[in-house]
């Protein structure tokens, strides 16, 4: 069944890309606004040039995901069978800094880990191409207005242009109103929810844990690790480590190349954004970042030689600290067809992300009277 309503959908991480897709499916004409040059978010991959004109690529925000609840798993079922997601098969485990041995070598290796193909960004990617989904890039939007005599959402650019009126409007986190996100992005999110009464929860602060990400290439494979991803024990500074090349569908780099991304500890990049504020940090500051961080990982793991390609990033805003759990998995204001979704609103993680879309899409779909068949 075809539906003349348009729905649009701010923000392209995992959350939103699922609803899109979800309410694409069903006919509803979605158009997706993305401040961002592509789709990602957290889920995000890096693509680096060399001067010799080789390329790099790293899943340098989130490496995995895994999966728990039935409902995600359909889902993540079908991509499987679409090829843009795979099993990461590989052995994990966690490496103690005190006394420099790997642990738990099988016990965190158990749990099925999916990764997109080719790149994490690969399922956000596929997900804004289907059918019925506009997908405009670079577009912010700077203000969101509900029109009473329409009944329908009137959204303006950032600069002021006109980007159309909407039936329904899905909402990731970081386009709400939140001193977190402002004071990470610099300007006020377009929606503020203290206007909208059930939504009125939202109006707190919600904590959020930032994260130091560290890309490295190596000339030849790490052959004192003997596990592609890892925990940290015990250090200050870093909290995970994993071998991107090692996962499914990977572009093969350059000769004998390994490539691993690292993470920091939250309470490590929550001391250095208090120390240099939470503007964009200057490029000698994300020098001196990743010198330490890579310090850290050559101190810890026995015999790791130096990198021939180093690069940190920083997220902001990885992860929200706590859930708010809400029963709905996401926030909806039925009087305006409003839907909020993101892992805050189940849990920390890609799963609550993708759980959250597949709500919205619900949401909204029953309030234009099209069954959702989910």
């Amino acid at each position: 069944m075809r539906s003349a309503a348009n729905v649009a959908v701010i923000g392209s991480g995992i959350s939103g890309a699922v609803c899109a897709s979800m309410l694409a499916s069903k006919g509803v004409s979605v158009t997706v606004f993305e401040s961002g040059r592509g789709p990602g978010g957290r889920m995000s991959s890096r693509r680096e040039n060399l001067e010799d004109g080789k390329e790099l690529y790293f899943d340098h925000g989130a490496p995995y995901f895994t999966v728990n609840h039935q409902e995600v798993a359909g889902v993540v079922r079908s991509w499987e069978a679409r090829g843009f997601v795979a099993e990461w098969k590989e052995k994990f485990g966690s490496f103690d800094r005190n006394t420099g041995e790997f642990l738990d070598l099988d016990k965190e290796g158990t749990t099925t880990k999916y990764v997109g193909v080719p790149g994490m960004n690969s399922i956000c990617k596929a997900l804004c191409l289907e059918p019925g989904v506009e997908a405009r890039f670079g577009v912010t939007v700077g203000k969101m207005d509900w029109l009473h005599d329409r009944s329908s959402w009137s959204l303006t650019g950032l600069g002021g242009q006109d980007l159309g009126h909407f039936d329904g409007v899905v909402a990731s986190d970081k386009n709400i109103s939140s001193s977190r996100f402002t004071g990470v992005t610099g300007r006020p999110p377009p929606l503020d929810v203290a206007l909208f009464p059930e939504l009125s929860m939202m109006s707190q602060d919600i904590p959020v844990h930032p994260c130091f990400a560290l890309m490295l290439a190596f000339s030849e494979p790490l052959t004192s690790v003997p596990i592609k991803g890892f925990s940290f024990k015990n250090s200050e500074v870093l909290s995970w480590a994993f071998c991107d090349s090692s996962k499914p569908g990977r572009r093969c780099l350059p000769d004998n190349s390994e490539s691993w991304t690292l993470h920091s500890t939250a309470e490590y990049a929550a001391r250095v954004i208090a120390e240099s504020g939470l503007r964009k940090p200057s490029n000698d500051a994300l020098a001196k970042v990743a010198e330490e961080l890579f310090q850290e990982f050559q101190g810890s793991v026995y015999n790791v030689p130096r990198p021939y390609f180093m690069k940190a990033h920083r997220w902001g805003s990885a992860f929200p600290a706590v859930a708010i759990g809400v029963e709905d998995k996401c926030l909806w204001d039925k009087n305006t067809k409003l839907a909020i979704c993101g892992d805050f609103c189940t849990s920390p993680n890609i799963e609550g992300a993708i759980l959250s879309g597949i709500r919205a899409a619900s949401k909204i779909l029953g309030s234009l009277n099209i069954l959702s068949g989910m």
